[in-house]
């Protein structure tokens, strides 16, 4: 056992809509083989367990994890492109980038970034889009495991339209995606994603291969990219001849509760529709909207129609790692929207980040929240070479005033340490 001794806030209900913030000043949060047994004020549970050891955490907020629900695992090293919309960015930035990870020692070493990366920004999970070789995946699952961060993640599949070296067939891709399920879906924090790049990419008889192996793989989940943008939208329906861009995924069966379609900036109502029935969820990725021109997400449409939406930075197109900038710009982008904007506060944006995403998928009541029966995901959030948002905290008003000032100031440098099922993956320094 261990005794944490801290502020400890987080979001919870069942959606964004009724989300509240949870607060405990000079909490303890009781630990027991990674597992939140106890939480109460810090004196009533050390007199109930005065012999455990306990890790006093003295200023700043104890946060959970954040959990991240669409990221390029190779794309790392492509962040920062600038000036190019979708299309043009993916020829000119992106998969240049990722066809160098058919060189398995590129992609280690890639890999251990990208962990990292998301380790140091507080998240503990993460839906990654993976890499077009199966040797690559390996690499990351293999950076996954070494590191404990919890992984979801799969073989990148297409068959047209991309450069030669990144296509696969239909019968390779099942073939490939079945062997890397075997080897590393379920293992410790690990599971898998069927992930087809996008339509465009991907003929029918390419999807109809992910759906059969979605069948095979008992527990697996769905990650693809949808209405990003009004070209692809487009390239889409001359490709297919379907009435919207979900129906390509919808009429081989890749529509449902553990699916998340990242973006869809420009949906229509027949498919919020269609996406709420299903139980389907949506990685809603604002840095990336900007930096791509992709457009301003219509958030408030999404939840009127009843769809789930979380989180995503979209590493590569996006800026960095960090969820707490996410968050920024995803409440940018509503106020942008005016009227039809819905408004984030801070205690919405630390849902959206947390349990939204445990949501999605399918790890609520696992993760998302620091309360009793759940794994101890957090992280630490005390600035040392911050001095405005320590200044900021020093003086906020409440606890969700203090949230705020995370989400407009906080950056990685801000998380002191990260633990993940208990275990402490990545620190600063701790007290």
């Amino acid at each position: 056992m261990t005794l944490f001794r801290a502020t400890v806030v987080d979001a919870v209900g069942s959606g964004l809509t009724d989300c509240r913030l949870r607060v405990d000043e000079d909490a303890g949060l009781l630990v027991t083989d990674g597992i939140i047994t106890a939480r109460g004020p810090f004196a009533e549970l050390f007199r109930a367990h005065p012999d455990e050891p306990v890790v006093r955490l003295r200023d700043g907020l104890l946060l959970p994890g954040f959990v991240e629900t669409h990221a390029h695992f190779p794309q790392v090293r492509a962040i920062g492109g600038l000036g190019l919309p979708l299309l043009d960015w993916l020829q000119r930035y992106a998969l240049p980038e990722e066809l160098k990870l058919a060189d398995p020692e590129y992609a280690a070493a890639v890999a251990e970034e990208f962990v990292l990366g998301l380790l140091r920004a507080g998240t503990t999970t993460v839906l990654a889009f993976g890499a077009h070789f199966a040797p690559a995946m390996d690499r990351l699952f293999e950076a996954a495991t070494r590191w404990g961060i919890r992984l979801v993640s799969g073989l990148v599949v297409s068959d047209r339209t991309l450069p030669e070296d990144l296509l696969t067939t239909p019968d390779q891709a099942y073939a490939d995606g079945l062997r890397l399920a075997r080897r590393w879906h379920g293992r410790r924090r690990l599971g898998y994603a069927v992930t087809p790049r996008f339509s465009l990419s991907c003929s029918e008889e390419m999807l109809e291969s992910c759906a059969a192996l979605l069948t095979s793989v008992e527990g697996a989940r769905f990650t693809s990219h949808l209405n990003e943008n009004l070209d692809e939208i487009e390239g889409v329906r001359r490709a297919f001849g379907t009435a919207t861009y979900l129906d390509t995924y919808s009429r081989p069966g890749l529509v449902g509760a553990g699916s998340v379609f990242a973006h869809n900036v420009h949906p229509e109502a027949a498919e919020l529709d269609a996406l709420a029935d299903a139980g389907a969820s949506v990685a809603h990725c604002p840095t990336s909207n900007a930096m791509l021109g992709s457009g301003l997400f219509p958030l408030r449409q999404h939840l009127e129609h009843g769809v789930r939406v979380s989180l995503g930075s979209d590493v590569g197109a996006g800026t960095g790692f960090s969820l707490l900038k996410e968050g920024l710009q995803a409440h940018m982008t509503q106020e942008l929207r005016g009227e039809d904007g819905y408004p984030l506060t801070a205690v919405r944006l630390l849902y959206l980040a947390t349990g939204a995403g445990a949501s999605a998928l399918g790890m609520d009541g696992l993760i998302g929240e620091l309360g009793v029966g759940r794994q101890f995901d957090a992280q630490w959030i005390s600035p040392q070479a911050n001095p405005t948002l320590a200044m900021s905290l020093r003086n906020a008003e409440s606890a969700e005033d203090a949230l705020a000032k995370v989400f407009t100031l906080g950056t990685p440098a801000d998380v002191a340490a990260v633990w993940i099922g208990g275990d402490l993956v990545s620190e600063r320094s701790v007290a």
